[in-house]
């Protein structure tokens, strides 16, 4: 027997489950994470854990952080996880949640998930008026000049953000479009405490937004659910007054998901 083959037997984890495991650690731990670490929460052992890993890696399931050592969510692995999150059953009752937030404050709401390079719009359901912004399911849109993109900075760990950051190029989509690290490390700290973001005319001219979380059992940030209005129908200085119903919507998609 190899010794490679003898390691294998110290795990008691049937070998079709390993990967799937490997795959749910790595998404609850919410950061980059090494090879040992793996092993040592599943008690795997580690030639295994660093073969599943490089396989995961390859196919795109997993990627390798900077330091080269550990090992985030992959491009298809986050397209699972929006994928799962949009499955038909829940997707229907989702949208029931959210038609009935969109007729209540009578403007457009929407679901946003962190891609790679932006927020990524998961659901939406419009508004009658007939000014209004068309922005698809599936379309993307910046970090630093969003409700959603905002919210989503804020939850994130220091040097995660650090990181984030030093990456992102601060496009300048209106006069309003904050591109100052140090600005927008205010508004997210603000953002943090109060609980909810908001963009105030820094995509789209003429168009606000306010955002809240949607959080898993552990309080990290899954989603963010929105509304967007044109200012001339709801100004910025107002969009607060959805505010009560936003975060009770958000409050009943967070039962759903975790159900």
């Amino acid at each position: 027997m190899s010794a490679d083959a003898e390691a294998d037997t110290k795990g008691q984890i049937p070998t079709n489950l390993r990967l799937l495991l490997i795959f749910e650690e790595v998404a609850r731990s919410g950061v980059p994470v090494t090879g040992a670490t793996l092993a040592e929460t599943l008690n795997l052992p580690k030639p295994t854990v660093y073969r599943l890993l490089t396989t995961a890696e390859e196919e795109g399931f997993l990627q390798r952080d900077v330091d080269g050592k550990s090992f985030g969510p992959g491009r298809r692995l986050r397209h699972l996880a929006g994928n799962t999150l949009s499955s038909q059953r829940m997707r229907t009752e989702r949208l029931i949640v959210m038609k009935a937030l969109a007729e209540e404050v009578g403007e457009t709401c929407n679901l946003a998930a962190p891609g790679r390079f932006g927020m990524v719009y998961l659901d939406r359901v419009e508004t009658h008026w007939p000014l209004r912004i068309q922005l698809r399911i599936g379309s993307h849109v910046p970090f630093h000049c969003t409700a959603s993109g905002k919210m989503y900075l804020s939850s994130l760990r220091t040097e995660k953000l650090d990181r984030l950051l030093s990456w992102m190029e601060f496009e300048k989509h209106t006069p309003k479009t904050i591109t100052d690290k140090n600005l927008l490390r205010e508004e997210l700290a603000t953002t943090r405490a109060r609980g909810y973001s908001t963009d105030n005319e820094e995509l789209l001219e003429g168009m606000a937004a306010i955002a809240v979380p949607l959080k898993d059992s552990e309080g990290r940030l899954l989603t963010t659910l929105s509304i967007h209005a044109p200012v001339q129908r709801l100004s910025f200085d107002n969009l607060v007054s959805v505010l009560p119903a936003l975060r009770e919507a958000a409050s009943k998609i967070e039962e759903l998901a975790l159900n």
